[in-house]
């Protein structure tokens, strides 16, 4: 078992926003001793899945709704795993959007050195884009998908 204060370090995250988790009912299960809130291994997997669906774009209301289908039981497996598809889905379409930004950064990180090394855009803008070398001209083609 462990205290608010050490799950707080584990996880980075405020004292605060694990007493709000609680307050809105996302430790169901947890146990408290002397009004001390104790976080076991359930908790700390809640926890885990909790900050995973925030980070795929969930709102607390979601995922408490998802924490209640979970006290459900398995009439609500259905909804569950629809959940995780749809979260799975916006995940990749971000990573898509991240892979389209990196591109576009990595791109010009080269053309700002090329252009340093020449000291002027000349020979870069007679290349762009169908004169790149290969490699540049994959990341100028992501960057612009």
């Amino acid at each position: 078992m462990y205290t608010i204060g050490q799950v707080s370090k584990m996880f980075g995250l405020p004292i605060s926003t694990l007493r709000y988790y609680d307050k809105e009912g996302l430790f169901p299960s947890m146990s408290r001793e002397g009004g001390i809130r104790r976080f076991g291994d359930q908790e700390l997997e809640a926890l885990r899945v909790i900050e995973c669906l925030k980070r795929s774009g969930l709102e607390i209301r979601e995922i408490k709704r998802f924490m209640q289908w979970c006290e459900e039981g398995p009439s609500t497996y259905a909804e569950r795993e629809e959940l995780f598809e749809r979260r799975r889905e916006a995940v990749l379409e971000q990573m898509g959007q991240l892979r389209r930004t990196l591109a576009m950064l990595e791109f010009k990180c080269w053309y700002y050195k090329v252009a340093m090394a020449d000291g002027n855009e000349d020979r870069l803008d007679a290349m762009v884009p169908n004169g790149l070398p290969k490699e540049v001209r994959a990341l100028y083609d992501e960057a612009h998908a």
